[in-house]
């Protein structure tokens, strides 16, 4: 009996289910906020330098004699007498601040603007960096320790990031601060992604995963910017925003552990320990007969692949074999392509004729959206074909929106721009959404905190492209959109060649890993094949039931009759049994 079936006895989508999908959903939540926290801190309104000529004028006719200039934000007059003004040499120190809704962001307390606005940038930069170490860090950490403290120390590591950011002043305390807080990013949602999906029916995990995250991550998202306007300061902001990661400490007392993962650290005994409370929870009594059995096959999986001798593997361990090898090369190329256009869509709502506020929350929209037709395709099409397909109609969103854009030099329209803006936030949410769930599933449970983080960094690396990508808009308008044109083709076709993972039973080991899926061809879709065509998950299983069968053989030749006898006729059973089936 393997974990799937085991599972499926305990409850594998009752009420254990629902409830971490809640608190999945709650992650999500505070993860929107804690992503986006630099965004809306540093929103800058239109500004102009101050001169005490312009006190009692509108914000309009302050607008209107600066109009003129070319740089008219950081462009100081010396003097005004009339409708005649004097530039002068001297570089500003005072700003007018016309503020969008009354929200004061950090960059025009401490007037981080015009020379001095790459100050909020470093700060960005070192949270990037931050996602890196945090994401390689707790995904380590995860596969060591376990993925719910794992959970908690990223996400407390995120609060503490968040809080002290309101008292900065400085450059070099706020970098400090964001760093910190970059640590989070990232871990603090796909760690308990990857517990909601191994305890969590295979069929159901499109419906329960991206519909959790279509709605609460849509709906952090969505009051996010309004919630600054709420709270009317940044550091108000910051505290309301940050305060409530703290609650996630009390998952510890409500979120069993990883039993897949326990099974892979050699804790069988706590493996049917938690598999035992989510029984209770879901009021499902299962013999102990069935936890022995359970208990039997992981025994005879372990010592097929080595027993105690065996080393715990590690993530160098998925480059050693040529189909684990291309797998997750093809998986880190599509996560660099993913992340490096969703942040550079998600992120890029100023200097678009609306507000930043609005915008932010329009092209959020598209979030949820997106989680429904993954859920009424995705277990359609299959994950190799959604990951393809989305990432094609990424691309062609992404391409048109950004030719666009640039061709509109002078004069904008805000609605178009707007519903360009929101097809292509569209088109790159199918991609990421799609892509988080394809990755956890293909890589294998032994080394998938690990493999997930190592695939997360690769994009967070790739992300830091995104503003040279664009700075070559400064010679030709058109590259930076073709260029993520390109990069989102080329993500489509090389998902073609990864394997197919709808309702399939999930690699827990390398050696699984390296044969999941082997014999499919290159356009092999789950809604292009027949009902009764069961060869796609074949390998698998055949691997498992045949080294399964010659284990408990060479132990009974070894001389362990006794020891053994039972596991032969397990084996053999189960060998008759799936004939028995196929015919």
């Amino acid at each position: 009996m393997d974990f799937d079936q085991i599972l499926a006895k305990c409850g594998d989508f009752n009420r254990y289910q629902f409830m971490i999908l809640a608190l999945f959903g709650f992650i999500n939540i505070i993860v929107s906020m804690h992503y986006f926290t630099q965004t809306v801190i540093s929103f800058v309104p239109d500004h102009w330098c101050y001169h005490e000529k312009l006190v009692n004028m509108t914000y309009k006719e302050i607008g209107d004699i600066y109009a003129k200039f070319e740089n008219p934000s950081c462009t100081r007059l010396a003097d005004i007498v009339g409708p005649n003004v004097t530039v002068s040499t001297e570089k500003c120190e005072r700003w007018i601040y016309n503020y969008d809704f009354g929200y004061r962001s950090m960059n025009t307390e401490l007037n981080w603007v015009c020379d001095s606005a790459y100050k909020a940038r470093i700060g960005q930069s070192l949270f990037f960096i931050g996602s890196v170490v945090g994401t390689l860090f707790y995904g380590l950490l995860s596969d060591k320790i376990g993925r719910v403290p794992a959970l908690i120390l990223s996400n407390f590591c995120g609060f503490a990031g968040d809080f002290s950011t309101i008292f900065t002043k400085s450059v070099a305390t706020f970098t400090l601060c964001r760093f910190i807080s970059g640590l989070a990013a990232d871990t603090n949602f796909y760690l308990m992604y990857i517990i909601v999906l191994e305890y969590i029916r295979p069929s159901m995990r499109t419906l329960g995963l991206n519909m959790a995250v279509g709605l609460f991550y849509c709906l952090g998202l969505v009051f996010t910017p309004w919630l600054a306007v709420l709270a009317g300061h940044w550091q108000i902001y910051l505290a309301c925003t940050s305060l409530p990661i703290l609650l996630v400490v009390l998952y510890y007392f409500v979120v069993q552990e990883s039993a897949q993962w326990l099974v892979t650290r050699n804790n069988v005994d706590g493996a049917i320990m938690r598999l035992k409370r989510v029984a209770r929870f879901n009021g499902r009594h299962v013999p102990q007969s069935d936890f022995d059995e359970f208990r039997r096959h992981c025994q005879i999986t372990r010592e097929m692949q080595g027993g105690d001798d065996k080393k715990h593997a590690t993530l160098l361990d998925m480059f050693r074999t040529p189909r684990m090898r291309k797998n997750t090369l093809i998986l880190f190329f599509k996560s660099m392509v993913i992340t490096l256009c969703y942040d550079a869509v998600s992120r890029n709502v100023e200097g678009m004729g609306i507000s930043p506020f609005i915008m932010f929350s329009l092209s959020a929209l598209a979030v949820l959206p997106s989680s429904i037709l993954l859920v009424l395709l995705q277990d359609r099409i299959g994950r190799k074909g959604m990951a393809s397909g989305s990432l094609l109609v990424g691309g062609f969103f992404t391409a048109a929106a950004g030719i666009a854009i640039a061709y509109q030099q002078h004069n904008h329209n805000a609605i178009l721009l707007a519903c360009l803006t929101i097809a292509a936030r569209f088109g790159v949410a199918i991609s990421y959404e799609s892509g988080s769930q394809y990755a956890t599933e293909l890589i294998p449970t032994c080394v998938r905190g690990q493999g997930v983080a190592a695939v997360h960094v690769a994009g967070f690396a790739a992300s830091f492209l995104a503003p040279y990508i664009l700075w070559l808009g400064t010679f030709f308008k058109a590259a930076p959109s073709i260029i993520l044109g390109v990069l989102f083709f080329a993500g489509s076709f090389v998902c073609l060649l990864l394997p197919e993972t709808l309702n399939r039973s999930l690699p827990t080991t390398i050696e699984e890993g390296e044969v999941f899926g082997k014999g499919e061809r290159m356009f092999d879709f789950p809604c292009l094949q027949h009902h009764d065509d069961d060869d796609s998950d074949s390998e698998l299983e055949k691997y498992k039931r045949k080294h399964s069968l010659i284990d408990a053989k060479q132990q009974v030749e070894s001389g362990n009759y006794t020891k053994r006898k039972q596991s032969l006729i397990d084996a053999d059973r189960e060998e008759q049994a799936f004939k028995d089936a196929k015919h």
